[in-house]
């Protein structure tokens, strides 16, 4: 059997990234290994660090090198509100409105049986445990607005329905400075169907 090399290993390495294919990988890894040592070193430190020292948030599952991690330590966050999101990228998206003061439950995942992610896979007793929690009034179902994102959310709903808790989804419509015109016509339909009073 024929050994690989550490060209095509790392090669292969950044295949695994999202919207790498073999090419761009062929063509990160060779440019870093002929105009950038110094960069594919940093990146080989930050990586091996990254990984030896971050881990999962024992109260909200995002990523963190405590086991606390900063956003559930803040006591200025409103303790009423959990919003469910399925990466600790849509975390930051929903931190960089300003608009949403709770706290979060990060899934790390969602529901696609197509790429073997069960409701067991996600843990989501875990996220049940921390929804029910006393003081929490509202749940906010931040999943994407995908087939997979709606199946995960109707799952979440599901499972909260036996507890007084409030639970509400994402609104979806048309984006801000929209036009109408251009506008993709499930979304036209749905802003229809959400349309609520001025």
């Amino acid at each position: 059997m024929k050994k690989t090399s550490s060209l095509d290993a790392l090669i292969t390495a950044f295949e695994r990234l999202p919207g790498v294919g073999p090419k761009t990988a062929q063509r990160y890894v060779m440019h870093l290994l002929q105009y950038d040592k110094a960069a594919a070193e940093q990146l080989s430190r930050a990586l091996e660090e990254a990984a030896a020292h971050i881990g999962n948030c024992l109260r909200c599952n995002t990523f963190t090198e405590q086991s606390i991690c900063t956003t559930c330590s803040d006591e200025h966050r409103d303790p009423r509100l959990l919003a469910v999101i399925e990466t600790p990228a849509d975390q930051a998206a929903l931190e960089s409105t300003l608009a949403y003061q709770g706290y979060y439950y990060v899934l790390m995942g969602r529901i696609s049986p197509l790429d073997g992610v069960t409701p067991n896979t996600l843990k989501l007793e875990r996220f049940l445990a921390r929804a029910t929690e006393p003081g929490v009034e509202e749940v906010i179902l931040a999943t994407n607005f995908t087939i997979e994102g709606q199946t995960t959310a109707h799952m979440m709903a599901t499972l909260l329905k036996p507890y007084p808790i409030k639970v509400t989804r994402l609104a979806r419509g048309i984006p801000f400075g929209g036009e109408l015109e251009y506008v993709d016509l499930p979304t036209l339909a749905q802003s229809l169907r959400q349309r609520r009073n001025t």
